[in-house]
């Protein structure tokens, strides 16, 4: 690893870490980016992409993420995969312990994303992307006509369970308590939904497919009933979880262990910018995490200039 100091280095290589390296390389700052697997983050896991736009078919999650790394290369970004330990601050001048580097840089973008929260059960990780979602905006247009369950029962939940009614036959919300969580508003809404059906007191115990899925195995909680119950395609929205250890004795978090920011992706310390899934109330879509990076690259870029001034 070199010993001058980069410009910006970004953590996290999903779509607001590469668009936020596209434009930190491009306004000509020495730019790193540090991820720890592969390049796209959890786009590149997801088959079929039809809500970015400019892409009148459908595209592969890996193609893009792939066309976004090499565009952010193309203008000198560099991309190592390796784990980030530590962040400390030093004057103007930040220290990155990534694997046995130590990094040198005079401003940071945090892109590490958040992961949904899965249940856990068999079934649910060979069958991502073939029954099993965890975002009914990217996917719920694949389920048109079919029946779907959603797992939960706060707001995430209800709201996509409202939005899937729009493509969907039917759809049953499986929740583990006898009341949801969800605001009274929201609860008025899915109770009127003649589409929408809810199995109470019941968790998932088992994703069941043959080449797709076709049902899960459901428990009552209280009777230990078991039934299986058939269905098309199973949506979780149990919560996520930030990918924000790394810095939550560095800059402010809130409850939920997302990073707080400004309109123009500022963190609490001057020089640390957050885009993404990994700060408060982010769309977690494809489109909205691109524009977050764009936007914590400008601000990382008038940082740096008037460092330089």
């Amino acid at each position: 690893m070199s010993s001058s100091i980069y410009d910006s280095v970004v953590i996290g290589a999903g779509p607001a870490g590469l668009a936020a390296a596209l434009y930190t390389s491009r306004g000509n700052l020495s730019t790193l980016i540090l991820e720890k697997g592969a390049a796209g983050g959890q786009i590149s896991l997801t088959d079929a992409v039809e809500n970015y736009p400019g892409f009148l078919e459908s595209v592969s999650g890996f193609e893009i993420a792939d066309l976004m790394q090499k565009q952010a290369e193309k203008f000198g970004a560099e991309l190592k995969n390796a784990t980030v330990t530590n962040i400390s601050k030093d004057g103007d001048v930040f220290t990155i312990v990534a694997d046995k580097d130590e990094i040198k840089t005079r401003s940071i973008i945090l892109a590490m994303g958040a992961d949904p929260r899965k249940l856990g059960v068999p079934g649910e990780d060979k069958n991502i992307g073939t029954g099993v979602s965890y975002c009914a905006t990217c996917d719920g247009a694949f389920f048109r006509g079919k029946d779907v369950v959603v797992v939960g029962g706060g707001d995430a939940a209800v709201e996509e369970s409202l939005f899937l009614t729009r493509f969907c036959n039917s759809v049953t919300i499986i929740h583990r308590r006898d009341q949801l969580r969800a605001s009274a508003v929201l609860q008025n809404r899915v109770l009127k939904n003649e589409k929408v059906n809810i199995i109470w007191d019941s968790v998932v115990t088992e994703i069941i497919s043959d080449q797709v899925v076709n049902s899960v195995m459901l428990e009552n909680v209280k009777t230990k009933e078991k039934k299986q119950h058939k269905i098309d395609g199973v949506f979780v929205f149990v919560g996520h979880i930030p990918n924000t250890k790394l810095v939550e004795n560095l800059v402010e978090i809130d409850e939920h262990n997302l990073i707080k920011i400004d309109l123009l992706m500022n963190t609490s310390v001057p020089g640390i910018f957050a885009c993404g899934d990994c700060r408060i109330d982010a769309a977690r879509q494809m489109a909205s995490s691109v524009g977050d990076g764009v936007t914590a690259a400008i601000s990382a870029t008038k940082y740096v200039d008037e460092l330089n001034a």
